[in-house]
């Protein structure tokens, strides 16, 4: 069993680390685990701007196929869609390298996204049409540009 310090403090480790990049201490470096938390940070960024692109899609669907639902449905799904198209966009300009993997992000995002459309429109009450998932495109509806559009709501 493993008990180095980082194994047992992450964040003490990640202080001390950062203590000897700056003093030059590069001897002294644990690059096994440095290396590992630089491949995670990546990843991260990833994680997250699919997770983004996800609910963004999910809400773009709804609106899109539930078009006819009560404007007190659809506006929480417009709120959504604000926010979490802002977050990708944000995404992309904190980390402009990602642009390059937003094709990729939305074809793991999109079978996602058609899911949680899927689900939650099966929780429309009062009254509101269920549609039928054969409703749900199986493939992404909306181009690149649509999606990153602050006026597109998929309409």
């Amino acid at each position: 069993m493993s008990n180095t310090l980082y194994d047992n403090d992450l964040q003490l480790w990640i202080e001390q680390t950062i203590q000897q990049l700056e003093n030059h201490e590069f001897e002294s470096l644990d690059i096994e685990h440095l290396i590992e938390e630089l491949v995670d940070l990546g990843k991260s960024e990833k994680n997250t701007l699919t997770s983004n692109l996800k609910i963004l899609l999910a809400h773009l669907l709804k609106l899109k196929i539930q078009h006819d639902a009560p404007d007190s449905m659809k506006g929480s799904w417009y709120s959504s869609i604000v926010e979490h198209r802002q977050r990708v966009l944000d995404n992309l300009a904190d980390t402009p390298s990602l642009k390059s993997f937003l094709t990729e992000a939305l074809e793991k995002a999109y079978p996602d996204a058609r899911k949680l459309a899927i689900k939650e429109g099966k929780f429309a009450k009062f009254g509101v049409r269920v549609p039928a998932e054969s409703d749900y495109p199986l493939t992404l509806p909306f181009s690149i540009e649509q999606i990153l559009d602050e006026d597109f709501y998929g309409l």
